[in-house]
C-alpha cells in the first residue's frame, strides 16, 4: 500500500516544476533536478507520478499558466478580431519553449484521460470565454449567421491551436487569413 502523498512535498514538487519551466524550459526539467529543487527524494516524485509529463500537467492545472492569457481586443470587425485572434495565438506558440509545453500537455491528456479533461477544461476556458463573448457581438450586430454555436466554434480554435502546436512550425500569414476567410464563410451572415 503506497503512503499517502504529504501535501508539503506534494505542493514543493510542482512550485518546482513552475519555477523550472520559467527558467529553463521544459526539456531541460528533469526528475532529479526537481526532487533536488523540492528537497524531496527522487523516489517520492516516482511513486507520486508516473512521468515529468504528469507533473506538469498537476503544475499547470494548479498554478499559474504562462502564456494563456488570450488579450485581444474587440473591435467592430469580427474579420478583424478573428485575424488578431489567431495571430496572437500562434505568435505566441512561435519560440521553442512554447510548442514543447504545449507538446507535453497534450503528452499528458494523452496519457491521463481525467487529467486531460481537467487540464482542457481549464486551459480552453480563456478561449471559450472570449469566443463567447465576441460571436455575442457579431450576434447582437447582424454579423453572424443565426444559430452559430460558439462553444463548437471554440473547439475549432482550440482543435486549431493543438494542431498547430503538434506540427511545432510557424504559421504564416496567409494560412490565418485562410483560416479566419473559412471559418467565416461558415458562420458570418
Amino acid at each position: 500500500m503506497p503512503r499517502p502523498r504529504s501535501e508539503k512535498a506534494r505542493q514543493a514538487v510542482l512550485a518546482a516544476m513552475r519555477r523550472a519551466l520559467a527558467a529553463e524550459g521544459y526539456a531541460a526539467v528533469t526528475i532529479e533536478g526537481l526532487a533536488q529543487e523540492a528537497e524531496v527524494a527522487k523516489q517520492t516524485i516516482y511513486r507520486w507520478w508516473p512521468s515529468k509529463a504528469a507533473i506538469l500537467g498537476e503544475a499547470l492545472l494548479e498554478g499559474e499558466i504562462p502564456g494563456m492569457e488570450v488579450a485581444v481586443p474587440m473591435t467592430d470587425d469580427l474579420a478583424a478580431d478573428l485575424h488578431a485572434w489567431f495571430a496572437t495565438m500562434y505568435s505566441q506558440q512561435a519560440d521553442a519553449a512554447s510548442t514543447e509545453l504545449a507538446r507535453a500537455l497534450i503528452v499528458v491528456t494523452a496519457t491521463d484521460a481525467d487529467l486531460g479533461l481537467r487540464l482542457n477544461a481549464r486551459l480552453a476556458a480563456p478561449i471559450r470565454a472570449w469566443v463567447d463573448r465576441r460571436l455575442t457581438l457579431a450576434q447582437e450586430s447582424g454579423h453572424l449567421r443565426p444559430g452559430v454555436d460558439a462553444a463548437v466554434v471554440a473547439d475549432q480554435f482550440v482543435a486549431l491551436a493543438s494542431y498547430a502546436a503538434l506540427l511545432g512550425t510557424p504559421v504564416s500569414a496567409e494560412r490565418v487569413d485562410a483560416t479566419v476567410s473559412m471559418l467565416l464563410r461558415g458562420i458570418a451572415a
